[in-house]
């Protein structure tokens, strides 16, 4: 993952360094502020990518990436993600103003829970994203038992 390990401060680093189809937006647009709230967009993407079997944004280019997440979540304003207006990267992108799509449309096999559960990952702004521990407790995983809980930190 991009974030070097779960009790790390949060430092500086390169913004290329997370597969493209996974990096989250504000890494996408410049940002070299790291701490694990990073890596769980991309756990949201790879959850999404194991319950409907392809992936979320599957993006060729920075800007095609995020035409692909302004498609599904609705183009930022500094409503949803205070700052972005003032990010260089997005103002020179002059992105269409996209309305969020339900993402029950594009992962059907999904409940409710696990609809939540996503939505808790991909959030714009970094600070606000579940984190690993949130993530575990969360009721979607409830039915899979209490084993999952007692998996080894290794």
């Amino acid at each position: 993952g991009l974030a070097r390990a779960k009790s790390v401060p949060t430092k500086t680093y390169s913004n290329e360094v997370v597969t493209l189809w996974y990096r989250p937006p504000d890494v996408l647009l410049g940002s070299s502020e790291y701490s694990t709230q990073i890596d769980m967009w991309g756990v949201g993407c790879i959850f999404f990518e194991m319950a409907s079997g392809r992936p979320l944004f599957p993006g060729s280019t920075v800007e095609d990436e995020l035409h692909l997440i302004f498609r599904l979540l609705g183009t930022p304003s500094q409503e949803t993600w205070p700052g972005v207006s003032s990010n260089d990267e997005f103002k020179n992108y002059n992105f269409p103003k996209y309305k969020p799509q339900p993402l029950i449309n594009h992962a059907p096999r999904l409940d409710s829970e696990g609809i939540e559960l996503i939505t808790k990952f991909l959030q714009y702004e970094s600070k606000k994203r579940i984190s690993a521990e949130e993530a575990m407790k969360h009721v979607y995983f409830r039915s899979l038992g209490p084993r999952i809980h007692t998996l080894p930190e290794s």
